[in-house]
């Protein structure tokens, strides 16, 4: 007989304890929860997590009437055990570091030394279980001169450069620095997080030993520029916005079509002549001028200009169509419901909808599927984004505190 019993997540067994909130530290959680780690969330007692509130948009009930609830939230924090539990009072405390005892990571995105006062901090907790892996995520890191300040996002992207390289050049028609469309360093942090702590848990394997791990948005920030970061410490050129196009490749950009405009991303010069049969004007590929892709470059102000007048007379369907078969990148710059509309989309599942029994009126949510795409051990999808405490009864149970303890700490507010 066959078994269907879904694999159980590569990090079946492994226990961690979410102190973070809002996006890098929930982004990071989620990915090791997505991957079978059991997850539990502690949030603020009637508040919770800020994200809760980011609204709108909003979840929708069963009549699909807006709730209170924001969508944010459950971008982040699906697979994982919602627990209400108010830190600020010795009881909270004391619940919190029983959990830790259990542990094997914690993930939290508190001010520099803003848990030592509540005996949370990593020094504290890791003397009482030396094989907590103890993960810190801040705007700036622990050490340096704005290790005491608050970190965002936006703020780190404006100031490592990363709003310098992106949007349309000064003097071009809505010219000047932009944000990426998404809180791409806290992404990033949050992704680099879960690595580091994989790393430390394997670590851990051979030394019986857990660590500290100091994660920054700043560092990260610093990180992602990547080939524009390489380019300015080669030359001493800081490099500038160019919009779409590529400051290394060429001809690489959004281009105007009939009814609209693609996206080519030709990368090596055999693509290019490959483009250039098919447009009609194989002479561009022997034309000294686009010989290479340094020339290409080089030249980019002339080349432009020539391939959009042929790019304007076909339909951004019709070049796909006339690429596909010949090698040549292009596609389509779809809006977000068009992504989830296409067929490559759907084909992988990437659409997920898991079902929820909170009570609040809540009873689905739907998601982006887990990239993590292990043959052996897949992503497990056990729980929808949780509502607000909704297993503290069921994680207190397990720490010990019964029926009676439960309601005495609710009402003095502990949970």
């Amino acid at each position: 007989m066959t078994d269907l019993t879904p694999p159980a997540g590569a990090l079946a067994g492994i226990q961690v304890l979410d102190l973070s909130r809002v996006l890098a530290g929930p982004w990071c959680t989620q990915i090791l929860a997505d991957l079978g780690a059991d997850v539990v969330k502690v949030e603020r007692p009637g508040a919770g997590d800020d994200t809760r509130h980011w609204g709108p948009p909003f979840l929708q009930d069963a009549d699909g009437n807006d709730t209170t609830q924001a969508s944010y939230f459950t971008a982040c924090n699906r697979n994982k055990r919602s627990v209400t539990i108010d830190m600020a009072t010795e009881d909270g405390q004391q619940l919190i570091r029983q959990m830790a005892l259990q542990a094997d990571v914690l993930v939290e995105n508190f001010k520099v030394g803003g848990l030592a006062r509540y005996g949370l901090d990593h020094a504290t907790l890791r003397a009482l279980n030396p094989r907590l892996v103890y993960c810190s995520v801040t705007g700036f890191g622990q050490d340096g001169p704005y290790a005491e300040r608050a970190g965002y996002d936006l703020m780190i992207q404006a100031m490592t450069g990363m709003m310098s390289i992106t949007g349309r050049a000064d003097g071009e028609p809505g010219g000047g620095p932009l944000r990426v469309g998404v809180a791409l360093t806290d992404l990033f942090t949050g992704v680099y997080a879960s690595s580091a702590i994989l790393a430390a848990l394997h670590a851990r394997h051979r030394t019986g030993e857990g660590q500290h791990i100091d994660m920054a948005l700043l560092d990260v920030g610093m990180a992602i520029l990547a080939n524009q970061a390489a380019g300015f410490l080669a030359t001493g050129v800081a490099p500038g916005r160019q919009g779409n196009s590529h400051p290394s490749l060429a001809p690489y950009q959004d281009f105007a079509t009939q009814d609209g405009s693609m996206l080519l991303a030709i990368g090596n010069d055999g693509q290019f002549a490959r483009f250039c049969a098919a447009a009609g004007h194989p002479e561009w590929a022997q034309d000294a001028r686009f010989a290479s892709n340094t020339l290409r470059v080089k030249h980019r102000a002339a080349l432009i200009p020539a391939m959009e007048a042929v790019t304007r007379t076909r339909t951004t369907a019709e070049w796909i169509a006339l690429l596909e078969d010949k090698a040549v990148p292009c596609g389509p710059i779809n809006t977000i419901a068009q992504a989830f509309g296409d067929a490559q989309v759907q084909a992988r599942g990437l659409r997920v909808a898991l079902p929820r029994d909170a009570g609040d009126g809540v009873a689905q949510i739907t998601g982006v599927a887990s990239p993590l795409r292990l043959a052996a051990h897949p992503p497990v999808l056990r729980h929808a984004p949780p509502a607000l405490g909704q297993h503290t009864d069921e994680v207190l149970e397990a720490l010990g505190v019964d029926a009676a303890q439960r309601a005495e700490l609710r009402a003095r507010g502990v949970v």
